[in-house]
């Protein structure tokens, strides 16, 4: 058993090179995941860009979701006085969750248009700005 290899598979765990996460500090003071091609280490700016939007829908998905139970929450609360004050904590709660949704959705939104205006810095297209 000294020379044999046990290889762990977990769920998320996959063993692929090519468009795998890496982690690049730009000198910032936050990294960030992107995607590149292993064998030219070419960022895949629309894969990035799908991630993002992806994260973005996600976050407004949820910023609705929250926002209905924290309506509910307040039909509860007046359908149902003897638990009222439980029913207002959990709408208060529900309503900061809408609004963190939201913000999720437009810091992604912010992360998507700068992935797209990199990718067009990258390939030299030129923005045009008309007077008229």
């Amino acid at each position: 058993m000294s020379e044999e290899h046990h290889h762990h598979h977990h769920l998320f765990h996959h063993n692929k090179d090519e468009d795998k996460p890496i982690d690049i500090d730009a000198g910032g003071s936050d990294s960030t995941d992107v995607y590149v091609h292993s064998p030219d280490h070419e960022i895949d700016y629309k894969k990035e860009e799908k991630h993002h939007k992806h994260l973005e829908q996600l976050g407004k998905l949820g910023a609705a979701a929250a926002g209905a139970y924290a309506l509910h929450e307040k039909h509860e609360s007046k359908k149902d006085p003897e638990h009222a004050h439980r029913h207002k904590i959990e709408e208060e709660i529900a309503a900061a969750a809408a609004i963190a949704g939201g913000g999720f959705a437009f810091h992604e939104h912010h992360e998507r248009k700068e992935a797209k205006k990199e990718e067009e810095e990258a390939h030299g297209k030129k923005h045009h700005h008309h007077l008229f």
